[in-house]
């Protein structure tokens, strides 16, 4: 059995008391890929998923700005981005993007801190990890992400990820013809999330990925608990429930698409 968590959070506070439990048991699991995502408590705080990466030959980093913290960056920071995003663990740049739902950050100051590290992940080469949350009563965070990703990375051809999506069937659509992974995380599970068992239910089996985002979203049986990346095991079962696969079929094919897409080594 192997699987992938292909965004965990595994830096947050909410792991300090028993991370390399956590980390085990996750190897234990059958976890052979995990992507540690590198947005930490802020732009400060870019370099926090390498050390894990570092440390364990299956875990990779990101590095990135979530646009909650998008308001906080400054041109060192951009520098330091850039810097790290050539460190030899760093795959992907993110997650970045848009959120309308809460704010954190003006929209405008998001938009382009987006397209800032944007040009960073175009000059190194590298995939993105995208967060896109519309505002609660308008899908107008998606039109923007769309927008913008014409605009500056299309062109590009590099792709990206499409992280713990949470869209439309349009937008599923629409964000494979510009040549991204769908991912998709424990909500896939929850009883009002159709429009996420919509999307996983066409995507190409060779598009999508599996991530926990822990701490958040536990699936069900798990949810309301700290999520941890074991966990993907319950999202696999899910995602496998709409495929016609078992867990470990999804889990592999998963874990596969990722290696591929990312042009890494067989599983360690």
């Amino acid at each position: 059995m192997m699987y992938l968590d292909s965004h965990a959070h595994i830096d947050g506070a909410q792991f300090n008391s028993d991370r390399e439990a956590v980390i085990q048991r996750a190897y234990d699991a059958g976890i052979r890929a995990l992507l540690a995502i590198g947005n930490g408590d802020g732009p400060d705080d870019l370099a926090c998923a390498i050390p894990f990466a570092e440390r364990y030959p299956w875990i990779y980093a990101s590095v990135g700005v979530h646009p909650h913290e998008a308001k906080l960056l400054t041109p060192e920071h951009l520098g330091n981005m850039e810097q790290l995003a050539r460190h030899p663990r760093v795959i992907a740049i993110g997650e970045m993007g848009l959120d309308y739902w809460y704010d954190h950050s003006p929209r405008d100051v998001q938009q382009k801190v987006f397209r800032q590290q944007l040009e960073i992940a175009a000059a190194v080469k590298s995939p993105v990890i995208i967060h896109g949350r519309p505002s609660q009563n308008s899908e107008n965070a998606w039109d923007d992400l769309f927008a913008i990703l014409r605009e500056h990375w299309a062109s590009t051809g590099i792709g990206g990820v499409m992280h713990c999506f949470t869209g439309t069937l349009r937008q599923a659509k629409a964000s494979l013809d510009l040549g991204f992974i769908l991912s998709f995380a424990g909500n896939i599970s929850y009883p009002q999330a159709q429009m996420i068992r919509d999307a996983a239910s066409i995507v190409p089996l060779d598009r999508f990925f599996l991530e926990t985002d822990c701490p958040y979203l536990a699936p069900i049986p798990h949810r309301g608990k700290r999520n941890e990346p074991a966990f993907v095991l319950e999202t696999a079962r899910h995602f496998g429930q709409l495929r016609d696969l078992t867990a470990e079929n999804a889990g592999e094919l998963s874990l596969k698409n990722f290696l591929r897409f990312f042009n890494l080594p067989g599983p360690v």
